[in-house]
């Protein structure tokens, strides 16, 4: 049976975690004292094969740049250039095929960057692991894993294989980068039901996550693509390279442009012909023809835009891996964000303390030990509140965790949970160094999943000689665990009374229900000659002092960016490997639907839904809990099927197949992994949801710049189309020449377009509803300017060229009377459409230098450029033996300014009554 056949065999037939530690060691027949031989292992790795992912082939850099050429307008550009070579005509024919090379260029080095996501998968899960072989522990590289290996974990260890433990000694992993879990998981080896979610598979270990705190072994059930990891990397190549809703317009525009090029050119030669003309000058007005009616600077102007806005969201923390992104972005219609890290401050928090009749407030977030603890809204003061002074006290002490500064930030070395028990003490005043020299730690029972508690045995010292030191247990855990062994709970500094234990758990399940996560506290004092402490001490006659109850808050920034996103008509939808009722609080805190009702799915629910249960689901749900990955791209692909453009978040291992498939994955930069970071779309340098909000409006803008310059360039084009046109229709001579058409698109209208991808965004681009992904490329209000104005441009340049050659009789004269016409129009426009005027009216108003006014300046340099070259094209000698053209004098000049102002004219009425 072949490597994968026995995969698929395994998986089809065994759920691990459902089997106890016996049964799995005879399914793999191994041995949980000696593991396997050295010629067994040797044996499994010939039939199962290396435990390392494979990652797909990707296209040779020769292959992805002869796909470049595959493009619409450029098959009508390499038409046209091998005509001209027929026809001999040695100058158009280079210009041309450098154009055509010039566009395969720059589309080759925008997607030059390969699609690592596969590899970097199979990095995440290559480390050196402790296996025992023959009896004998040994080195291994991960990639000799076996199925039955036995395998040891320590503290550090990235787990190389998928485990099932056997043994396990306060073993925590932290698994946040497979399921969602943002705190480290308490491993067991109890068998677990079948239907048991993975984030609650506590009996396995997964390749690829790692060991936070103490020791564990367990056998190999799975390697490469079988394991969780490996399932990931088989959805990765199943998420489709979606094309962006840019992408697919413009190549639908192409083709409609391709057929109307190809027709018009085959009518000019047609009608030529039919009234008798020779067919060198109609194969040369078909060329001239097609090439005026190629937008050639468009590719480029799109990709200079794109990039100009990849600059922009950088400043604004997003990095751009694929250019089309960034207009992608501005369609956005729902956002999916990941809760830890994301939407929060991914740093556990205590909110509220509970102790006997009083409940506390804690202000502040996150690690900065910054806030004050309020009752009822007034400070407290620790002396006059014993019995949170112990549950603080009990809550510093009782830790194994410590604070550390990192790039001038503190964060926590640990369990974040203790790290946030830390802060509020730090909060009330208590320092971690001071207060331990004062209660030295004598012993400790460290925390296990089985007890769900920890505990410490500690030594009080006083500065009263006189007064004996005496000994204390303080005790934390899980409610249930706590109250159990409380016979009472403490009313003042030595007062005990009666415990109402069913107070005490709804007061816990009334902090639960706001998705606190809810520790309790206790105490008992011992006799002073005791130096150790056992389980036996803390078995019964605790005194329980308090709840603490805490949160991984939501980021302030990150609420204000949801609440413009709704504005935006954009929905923001929580999908997370974390529990509903957490989720909920969250997304109730961010205000997700406002101040509406917060609808939840869970993993569970989600898996017996059909596929049209999932459509109707994801339109109603706001949050998403305890997801798998697969679900999570079912997710994905079910907003899609309902036609929304989808941002999708994510920091894990877990979340790669739907940032994969989705419009705009997006990966954080700081808790990212390099996976996630392969494969999405953009990465967040700061990890903040706010920097989405941001990238969008900047999208935005990206696409209503991109229509300006569609706008600005097409007019052009059907300028001259029209002219060569009429000039076959009426039997004149070309006004315009091929190579004078190429000179207009790639360098005037060049140089006069880009400066437009410079405009700044409009005050109330974040107040409009996402584009229709239906809507055309071409708006009514576009296409009612391409018309006008290319028809504008057409009666001046053909009348300036007819009225030239009827007074004169020169023909190189009145050809460049035409493309001078033609450019003076040209700018003329351009001050219609961009932000040079406006803003050179708000200085004017305000005597002062505006955004707007420093970010217009590129017009401004962009028409200056136009007109020196425009100058030095007719009066420059090289460039008129070059292009056919000739000087003009003051008056010529000044005629050719005055006919081409009357589009400027145009382009204002536009911008007053028919805005883009």
């Amino acid at each position: 049976m072949s490597y994968s056949e026995e995969l698929a065999r395994n998986i089809l037939e065994y759920q691990w975690h459902s089997l106890s530690a016996k049964e799995v060691t005879q399914i793999l027949a191994s041995d949980l004292e000696n593991g396997l031989t050295t010629n067994e292992a040797a044996r499994r790795r010939e039939q199962f094969g290396v435990n390392q992912l494979s990652p797909r082939t990707s296209k040779s850099p020769y292959q992805l740049f002869l796909q470049q050429f595959n493009q619409p307008l450029l098959y009508i550009l390499l038409l046209a250039g091998i005509i001209t070579l027929f026809l001999q005509d040695w100058l158009d024919a280079v210009v041309i095929f450098a154009v055509v090379l010039i566009n395969a260029i720059v589309g080759y080095l925008q997607e030059s960057k390969a699609e690592n996501a596969l590899a970097a998968l199979a990095a995440s899960i290559t480390t050196q692991v402790t296996a025992i072989r023959q009896g004998q522990e040994q080195t291994l590289s991960s990639e000799e894993l076996v199925p039955g290996e036995l395998v040891k974990l320590n503290t550090g260890d990235k787990v190389g294989a998928d485990l099932r433990l056997i043994l396990v000694n306060n073993l925590q992993t932290d698994e946040s980068s497979l399921t969602g879990e943002s705190v480290p998981v308490n491993k067991a080896t109890a068998t677990m039901d079948g239907a048991t979610p993975l984030a609650e598979r506590h009996n396995m270990a997964y390749a690829g996550t790692v060991v936070i705190s103490g020791q564990g072994a367990g056998l190999v059930v799975a390697i490469a693509e079988a394991t969780e990891t490996g399932r990931i990397s088989q959805l990765v190549e199943r998420g489709t390279s979606l094309k962006t809703p840019l992408t697919r317009k413009l190549e639908k525009f192409s083709w409609r442009l391709l057929y109307i090029i190809l027709g018009l050119a085959a009518f000019t030669f047609a009608i030529g012909w039919g009234q008798g003309q020779s067919g060198l000058p109609m194969f040369q007005a078909a060329v001239a023809l097609a090439v005026s009616g190629i937008p050639e600077e468009l590719p480029p102007l799109v990709t200079i835009t794109l990039a100009i806005g990849v600059s922009r969201m950088a400043a604004r923390h997003a990095i751009i891996r694929n250019l089309p992104t960034v207009e992608t972005l501005g369609s956005a219609t729902v956002i999916c964000s990941d809760k830890t890290g994301t939407l929060t401050e991914n740093q556990m928090t205590v909110r509220e303390i509970y102790t006997v009749g009083k409940i506390y407030d804690v202000e502040g977030t996150g690690y900065t030990p910054t806030g004050k603890i309020l009752c009822q809204n007034q400070p407290t003061n620790l002396m006059s509140a014993p019995i949170l002074d112990a549950c603080l006290r009990n809550g510093l002490l009782c830790n194994d965790s410590y604070l550390e500064e990192e790039d001038g930030q503190l964060t926590v070395a640990g369990d974040p949970t203790e790290g946030a028990l830390i802060i509020v003490a730090h909060k009330a005043g208590f320092q971690h160094e001071t207060l331990a020299e004062a209660m030295p730690r004598l012993d400790a029972i460290p925390f296990e999943s089985q007890f769900q508690y920890m505990a410490t045995l500690h030594e009080e010292l006083s500065n009263n000689h006189k007064i004996a030191p005496r000994k204390i247990i303080y005790i934390k855990g899980a409610v249930e665990a706590i109250i159990s062994r409380c016979d009472s709970q403490l009313v003042g500094t030595e007062t005990e009374a009666s415990l109402d234990k069913g107070h005490i758990h709804q007061i816990a399940e009334k902090m639960g229900h706001q998705g606190l996560r809810v520790i309790a506290f206790a105490q008992k004092l011992v006799a002073a000659e005791q130096e150790t402490l056992e389980r036996a001490d803390i078995e019964g006659g605790l005194v329980f002092v308090g709840l603490q109850g805490m949160i991984d808050p939501p980021r302030p920034k990150a609420i204000a960016a949801v609440a413009n996103c709704l504005a935006a008509g954009i929905q923001v939808k929580m999908i997370t490997g974390d529990h509903a009722t957490t989720a909920c609080a969250i997304a109730r805190m961010m205000h997700l639907n406002g101040s509406g009702h917060i609808k939840a799915f869970t993993g569970k629910e989600l898996k017996l839904m059909s596929d049209r249960e999932l459509a109707n689901a994801v339109i109603e749900g706001l949050v998403f809990a305890r997801v798998a990955p697969e679900q999570k791209l079912r997710l994905v692909e079910a907003l899609q099927s309902q036609g929304e453009i989808v941002a999708m978040t994510g920091d894990g291992v877990n979340d790669a197949p739907a940032l994969k498939q989705a419009d705009i994955g997006i990966a954080m930069g700081k808790a990212g992994t390099e996976v996630a970071k392969e494969s999405a779309d953009m990465i967040l340098t700061d990890d903040n949801f706010a920097s989405i909000e941001a990238a969008v409006e900047e999208g935005r803008t990206v696409y209503h710049n991109l229509q300006k310059a569609i706008a600005f360039v097409l007019p052009v084009n059907g300028g001259e189309a029209l002219t060569i046109l009429a000039s076959v229709l009426l039997g004149t001579a070309l006004p315009i020449l091929p190579l004078q058409i190429l000179w207009i698109n790639m360098v005037s209208s060049s140089a006069l377009s880009i400066p437009l991808a410079f405009d700044h965004q409009t005050t109330d681009v974040m107040e409009q509803s996402p584009r229709d992904p239906k809507q055309p490329l071409l708006s009514g209000s576009i296409l009612r300017r391409i018309l006008l104005i290319s028809l504008f441009n057409w009666a001046i340049t053909f009348g300036i060229f007819e009225w030239m050659v009827n007074a004169t009789a020169n023909v190189i004269l009145a050809r460049t009377m035409a493309v001078q016409v033609l450019v003076a129009a040209e700018i003329f426009y351009l001050l219609t459409i961009s932000q040079l005027l406006p803003s050179i009216w708000i200085r004017l108003r305000h005597r002062e230098q505006s955004v707007e006014q420093a970010i217009a300046y590129p017009s401004a340099i962009g028409i200056a450029c136009v007109v020196i070259l425009q100058i030095l094209f007719s009066q420059w000698s090289i460039l008129n033996t070059l292009f056919e053209t000739m000087p003009l004098n003051f008056t010529q000049g000044s005629i050719c300014i005055i006919v081409g102002l009357p589009v400027g004219v145009l382009g204002s009425l536009f911008r007053r009554f028919d805005p883009l």
